[in-house]
Parts: structure tokens; C-alpha cells; sequence
């Protein structure tokens, strides 16, 4: 895959941690040329500079980017097109939860989940559609189990991840003429940062980070003749209760 990786490039949204830092480095590890993105200029410079190995280089580039912000995103775009020449993978990771019953949970609390889980989505692969056009690129999007099965506290992440398995099931349908692939990973529990928490010992048994990262390298490297539109996946042995 190196080989066939020279020149090639993929932009991630939310890279600065987690899924995406790990996907970040295994696509660069890949022969990638790579752009990461976050909302926060601390975590996105030093996430480029440790991807970099003590500093930003030609092959990694970290861009600050509200994925809210359709502008943002477009201009984030442009510029990794700018720099790298095209955009041949574009993986959709950005994601953030609030939690809470219904009954409780605010309109504003309910806007950020929805505006950047399911419409930040949808900005990012607008943004890219023509890039991906010239290059019969791939889109990847991280979803969740939560996307099939909602539990109680969960009105706001369960609706955004079920909107997006039906966006990515139907993008897949209106990209695939244009020669775009579309693939949706939607992994259970994952031994993230996510929601501010800190991986220990005790989630060992979850999905690692760069568990899903080999996912990616997987569909990359997959016959192109072949599509796996929807990918599950699930801790092999959960903790019993």
C-alpha cells in the first residue's frame, strides 16, 4: 500500500486525538499526505507537530476548523487541496456528545450535538464532492452503534448518528456514479477521549483507536470493484456483568 499511497492524501476532521489521531498516523504511515482538523489551535499545532515527529512537515499539516461552519470547513478544504495537489480520502470523525434526559437536555445543548455530528457531516463532504469528483476518491464516516440502538440519555448523539447512517447510505447512492466511494464505520464502545474521558487499564477490552484506524487501511486497500457500505463493529469480549 505505501507504494500505491505515494501522492495520494486524505483530509480528517476532529484528528487531534483519539480516532482520528490514530487514523491520522496510520494513513501517514500508509505514504498519506495528511490534514487534520479541530476546533482548538493548542490541540491541533501540537497533534501536527507530534504526528510530525517534533514538527509540521510536507506530509502533515494541522488546519483549526469549526466543522459547523460550512465557510470553515470549505476554506479547510481549498487549502489542503492548495498544498497537496487533490484529495483522495476524506474521513468524517469530527463528533461530540451531550447527554441527558430529554427532558433536561437545553435547545442549545441539543443544536451543538446535531450541528456538529450530523450538519458538520454534511459540510465537510459538500465541501469535498468536487475534489473527490477528480480523483474517484473515498469518503469515510465514522457513525456509531448509537446509530441503531438508543438508550435513555441519549435523544441528542442517538438522533445525530441515526441521521447520519441515513446519510451515509444515501450519499453512498448519489457519489457512487461519480466514482466516489462511501463507507460508514459505526464501532460500540471505544477506548476514546471522547466526552473528556481518559483511557485506563479498565478499557482495555473496548476497541482501540487504531483498531478503527486499521479499518480505514482496510476499505483503502479493498478491490475497487467492491464496496462495504456499512462496516459494524464491536468489542470481541465485552466484560460480563
Amino acid at each position: 500500500m505505501t507504494n500505491s499511497s505515494t501522492g495520494r492524501s486524505a483530509f480528517i476532521t476532529g484528528g487531534s486525538k483519539g480516532i482520528g489521531y490514530a487514523t491520522a498516523e496510520a494513513l501517514l504511515g500508509a505514504g498519506y499526505q495528511v490534514t487534520i482538523t479541530s476546533r482548538k489551535e493548542d490541540e491541533i499545532r501540537a497533534a501536527a507537530t507530534a504526528l510530525g515527529n517534533g514538527a509540521e512537515t510536507q506530509q502533515i499539516r494541522g488546519e483549526v476548523c469549526d466543522v459547523r461552519d460550512f465557510a470553515a470547513v470549505q476554506a479547510a478544504v481549498d487549502a489542503h487541496v492548495q498544498a497537496f495537489g487533490g484529495l483522495d480520502v476524506l474521513f468524517v470523525n469530527a463528533g461530540m456528545g451531550n447527554f441527558a434526559p430529554v427532558q433536561d437536555m437545553t435547545p442549545e445543548q441539543w443544536s451543538e450535538v446535531i450541528d456538529t455530528n450530523l450538519t458538520g457531516a454534511f459540510y465537510t463532504v459538500k465541501a469535498a464532492i468536487p475534489a473527490l469528483s477528480r480523483t474517484q476518491g473515498y469518503v469515510i464516516l465514522l457513525s456509531s452503534l448509537a446509530g441503531k440502538n438508543p438508550f435513555a440519555g441519549g435523544s441528542a448523539y442517538n438522533a445525530s448518528k441515526f441521521g447520519m447512517n441515513g446519510f451515509s447510505e444515501a450519499i453512498m447512492l448519489d457519489l457512487r456514479p461519480l466514482g466516489i466511494k462511501v463507507s460508514q464505520i459505526m464501532p460500540g464502545s471505544v477506548a476514546t477521549q471522547f466526552g473528556g474521558h481518559t483511557p485506563t487499564e479498565q478499557d482495555a477490552w473496548k476497541i482501540q483507536s487504531e483498531d478503527l484506524a486499521q479499518i480505514v487501511l482496510d476499505l483503502l486497500e479493498m478491490n475497487p470493484r467492491t464496496l462495504p457500505s456499512r462496516i459494524e463493529v464491536r468489542p470481541a469480549q465485552p466484560p460480563r456483568k
